[in-house]
């Protein structure tokens, strides 16, 4: 199994769905399998892929990492194809929000996600993890699982203000729980051109985070309604309509993200 990123942020609407979506079809499209992971108890990857939450009960993330390996309804992880070559994905539902409660019991529970995908037989060269907008259990079992961390930033000033949150809690599991976790980088997300406090926020993020020797992406993620038009396709921007400029700004990041692994 290749790297495992996890993508997070705890503030919602910032676009990690998305990412997490694109990003994969961005790296099967250029000929390397991925295996993306919803790890969000509102199925929005599940949707974003064109399955419907409530129908895979049963073979969800929650039977694979949650319920313990002596539970009757466990069982090792098994990806659904998508429709794109070389992309699988592991679906979520409600039955997810149950995770915090059910994993107390669970010695080292933290490392469950981490479990989980070790039981994945696929030869993938990348795992991508959505995780729901919430700094509990299941954002830091991503951590826990993660090899790098890529986050996703509104360009707003509530989402700067945010990050240092986040970036504290990074620090924390890295220091206590993951000391190989890394900050793949952050990309700007929600943007429109049009509007100064959006170009301001951006350029705070690149004069604020490179000297901490966190990268800021070069990809800007352009605001769109096609991303909820797509999104009701249950197929990525960057196949729905791969010229606009969000799609564009998302085959940008694709392309940064393999140069960084040198493939």
């Amino acid at each position: 199994m290749g790297p495992i990123i996890a993508v997070v942020n705890q503030k919602g609407g910032v676009g990690k769905t998305a990412t997490v979506a694109n990003l994969a079809w961005g790296f099967s499209m250029a000929g390397h399998s991925c295996l993306a992971v919803d790890l969000d108890p509102q199925g929005s990857l599940t949707l974003s892929f064109g399955f419907d939450p409530d129908a895979q009960t049963g073979h969800t993330i929650y039977e694979a990492m949650v319920l313990p390996p002596d539970h009757p309804q466990h069982h090792p992880m098994d990806p659904l194809p998508v429709e794109t070559t070389g992309l699988w994905l592991v679906p979520a539902n409600l039955d997810l929000a149950a995770a915090e409660l059910d994993l107390n019991a669970q010695a080292a529970r933290e490392f469950a996600l981490k479990r989980a995908l070790q039981s994945v037989s696929l030869p993938v060269d990348f795992v991508v993890i959505d995780c729901p907008p919430t700094l509990g259990i299941l954002t830091i079992n991503a951590l826990a699982a993660a090899d790098a961390v890529l986050i996703p930033v509104g360009t707003n000033y509530l989402s700067l203000r945010g990050l240092q949150l986040l970036l504290r809690s990074i620090q924390g599991v890295r220091a206590q729980i993951n000391p190989a976790l890394t900050i793949l980088g952050l990309v700007g997300t929600m943007y429109d051109r049009r509007i100064a406090h959006h170009h301001d926020v951006m350029q705070q993020l690149r004069r604020l985070f490179p000297p901490q020797g966190i990268r800021v992406f070069e990809a800007v993620i352009a605001r769109s309604v096609r991303f909820e038009e797509a999104a009701m396709t249950g197929t990525p921007v960057v196949a729905y309509a791969p010229g606009i400029p969000g799609a564009v700004g998302y085959q940008q990041l694709v392309q940064e993200v393999l140069a960084l692994y040198g493939v």
